[in-house]
């Protein structure tokens, strides 16, 4: 906001100086000092169809609110049962009734509202436990176009296959892409990610379950070879993450085997080269030929170091009796090598009296060069490449 009093007292005596003349062109004082502009953004409206949501629950208790209050004030009696209003309607109006009573025979409709606002009530209660239907696929894209969250999340918990399913050649999260919303695009991801963390194992072995994990997979597939194509490469490494969580353990464990035999060759078996290979060509061909992307390749480099971390513990585990490294610690920050360096000072005394020298030179190689929070990933696997892959060697 600012103070536009002096060009507006001197508008006012150019157009109408007949009506100034007696005052002086310029305000008396000091002028005041502009406020600062303080721009603010306001709150999100709730979109149409959560608003319409909304008065279809909370308008049957309005309206037995409202006609309760009428009937307090007016001193009218509780609304009879149908059967007793029935008998009042068949029942001659008396000669001898009283004034009070006539004014009631005004509202003689109370009644009748009262249990229309009950049958209300219960339309809407079953309505809200009956069978949900599920929307079709044009309502899904709607919603994303007019940003509807609320719609988005009502289908993710009632029918999350909706969200990842294919409709000609457009799935919801690439028609978020096409239309560049990344606000929705990351709402679906959120979903992704909610509905792979809340999967118990006992679901994995479902069929459906399955399935779904199976058209998640090909809707982030496609997520990211869009997202290269067009140039939209902000959620990149988030969907790189999602994938490899939709994978679960298995393929983990897998990787981590290749890149243990990769480290018992030492550097000719180029284990950090391998681990990053596995990464890069994990997802799509287009990814593993993609031009840098800041956040997806300190993601892919992160993804990497535990890799190599996780492929050298388990060498270890084959010797001394330990715990394995968490695989939900893959790839989120330094969990890994944090667990990683904790175990290797636990059990340091069977590691220097009966593992190898090639992999304590390799456990050694791995806590120096990971260590500390000041250098990116990128730089971190690079150093571990010259050493790994690329070094003397033991």
């Amino acid at each position: 906001m600012f103070n536009n009093a002096p060009m507006v007292n001197h508008i006012a005596a150019k157009d109408f100086e007949d009506e100034v003349s007696s005052r002086p062109t310029s305000p008396s004082g000091p002028p005041r000092e502009r406020s600062p502009p303080d721009p603010c953004m306001p709150a999100r409206l709730p979109s149409s169809g959560f608003i319409q949501r909304e008065a279809e629950r909370t308008a049957p208790k309005a309206v037995e609110a409202e006609l309760e209050r009428i009937r307090k004030s007016l001193e009218i009696p509780p609304p009879p049962s149908p059967k007793e209003t029935e008998g009042e309607i068949s029942q001659p109006n008396s000669p001898t009734a009283s004034p009070r009573s006539k004014r009631k025979s005004f509202l003689d409709v109370l009644p009748s509202a009262f249990l229309a606002a009950k049958a209300l009530r219960s339309a809407s209660q079953s309505g809200g436990n009956g069978p949900w239907k599920v929307p079709e696929p044009y309502e899904i894209l709607r919603a994303i176009e007019r940003r509807d969250v609320m719609f988005l999340m009502e289908v993710r918990d009632r029918s999350f296959q909706s969200l990842v399913q294919k409709t000609g050649d457009v799935t919801p999260l690439i028609h978020a892409m096409r239309i560049e919303h990344t606000d929705m695009a990351i709402v679906l991801l959120g979903a992704f990610s909610r509905y792979i963390n809340n999967l118990q194992d006992e679901d994995l072995e479902k069929a459906e379950t399955k399935k779904l994990l199976k058209m998640l997979r090909i809707n982030l597939k496609f997520a990211i070879d869009y997202g290269l194509q067009k140039q939209q490469k902000d959620l990149m490494a988030s969907f790189l993450q999602t994938l490899i969580m939709s994978e679960g353990d298995s393929w983990i464990l897998l990787q981590t085997a290749d890149v243990a035999v990769a480290l018992r060759q030492g550097t000719a078996g180029k284990p950090v080269h391998n681990a990053e290979a596995a990464v890069r060509s994990f997802a799509t061909k287009s990814l593993g030929q993609a031009d840098f992307i800041a956040s997806l390749e300190d993601y892919i480099a992160n993804a990497t170091a535990d890799l190599v971390m996780m492929a050298a513990w388990s060498l270890v585990l084959q010797v001394v009796k330990g715990e394995p490294l968490p695989t939900y610690y893959f790839a989120r920050d330094d969990r890994v090598y944090r667990a990683f360096v904790e175990r290797l000072e636990k059990h340091k005394d069977a590691i220097q009296s009966r593992i190898g020298r090639r992999l304590r030179w390799q456990l050694r190689v791995l806590e120096s060069k990971l260590e500390g929070r000041n250098r990116t990933y990128r730089s971190k696997v690079e150093l571990l490449t010259k050493e790994l892959d690329e070094g003397e060697g033991i």
